[in-house]
């Protein structure tokens, strides 16, 4: 029967850190982290102050070439520590937190969720919830983030070529119009949907009564725009605001007369502006 040693006589052995150990390829890694984790957060909400959703995160720093790997559980630790809401400016932080942590000179984080506005028909006023597609995306390089805010608004767009020259009626279908800002100033996820929902041919609800389909439906009658119309409307009231410095518009009109969709895209850049 063997003996088990005493515990004075086990020798306590560091574990090595290979990621750390050396490469000798000479070839650095532009990104390189988790990919489609999921994490619950806490977004701020114009009307309730806060909104608990859950949010699919990437998250990448960048590799010198003379380091073998990357540290993947700080990824990890580092959305543990931000159970708090998420806003803008802490976004931010968890970015240079992120490359401090790892000790990389750049970063990336996207942060995709679903976002709800309670709504109210137009007609009878009945509430229900609207689902967008939110993301936050930002960057850092040698110590200075970006942020942009992403929202994908589905709207009623209506053909002005098909309501001018039919007898009766003119087809219309379901348009995404996806907006990404970069402010300077602080902005509600609310104001970015509005301000598309305004420019469309016709809002969306979750939920509609017959007088509410009759309003919607002669409202984007009355209110027809191009795929190209779309994009310049929504533009020119981001141009109006101060707190945009650059953005990228597209509409995807998902076209209900033929089998393929009509598409416009405008792109506002801070730095070619300044050129």
């Amino acid at each position: 029967m063997s003996q088990m040693k005493p515990a004075s006589a086990k020798v306590s052995k560091e574990i090595e850190d290979v990621q750390s150990s050396p490469d000798t390829r000479h070839i650095a890694i532009d990104k390189v982290g988790i990919k489609d984790i999921r994490h619950p957060v806490r977004v701020r909400d114009r009307s309730d102050g806060e909104q608990h959703t859950i949010a699919n995160f990437n998250m990448y720093v960048s590799l010198p070439h003379n380091f073998k790997g990357t540290h993947m559980s700080r990824f990890v630790d580092i959305l543990n520590r931000h159970e708090k809401e998420i806003t803008v400016k802490s976004f931010k932080d968890m970015l240079g937190e992120m490359t401090e942590l790892l000790d990389a000179e750049s970063g990336h984080i996207e942060m995709n969720f679903p976002y709800f506005v309670m709504k109210a028909a137009p007609v009878s006023g009945v509430q229900s919830l609207m689902d967008y597609d939110v993301s936050f995306i930002g960057e850092i390089h040698d110590g200075q983030p970006q942020m942009n805010i992403k929202v994908v608004v589905p709207v009623t767009s209506l053909c002005p070529c098909s309501k001018k020259i039919s007898d009766y009626g003119a087809h219309n279908q379901r348009s995404h119009v996806t907006v990404s800002v970069r402010t300077t100033g602080f902005i509600w996820i609310e104001e970015l949907i509005e301000l598309v929902e305004q420019e469309a041919s016709c809002e969306l609800y979750g939920l509609l009564k017959r007088p509410d389909e009759k309003a919607v439906t002669e409202r984007a009658y009355d209110n027809p725009k191009f795929v190209e119309d779309m994009v310049r409307d929504v533009a020119a009231r981001l141009n109006a605001d101060e707190r945009v410095s650059s953005y990228v518009v597209e509409s995807e009109n998902f076209e209900s007369i033929h089998n393929h969709s009509a598409y416009a895209m405008i792109i506002k850049d801070e730095e070619s502006e300044q050129a």
